[in-house]
């Protein structure tokens, strides 16, 4: 059987984080932007610690797995 669950996560986050698209966190006028589909370097930063918290804790603590086949 196939583990699917860190493919599955890694990407959904992925997706789910892109500053810009759903919100940028700096923001260029706000703390928080929602949907300018536009980025910064600080912007970048914050999305990708937030990225690899999240994925650490989903993946290693929890142990998410699904498995086809």
């Amino acid at each position: 059987m196939e583990d699917w669950g860190p493919v599955l996560i890694a990407v959904v986050l992925f997706v789910l984080l892109t500053p810009g698209l759903l919100f940028q966190l700096p923001g260029r006028g706000k703390t928080v932007e929602f949907g300018n589909m536009q980025t910064s370097g600080v912007s970048i930063l914050v999305h990708a610690v937030i990225y690899f918290g999240l994925i650490t804790i989903l993946l290693l603590a929890i142990g998410v797995h699904v498995y086809v086949g």
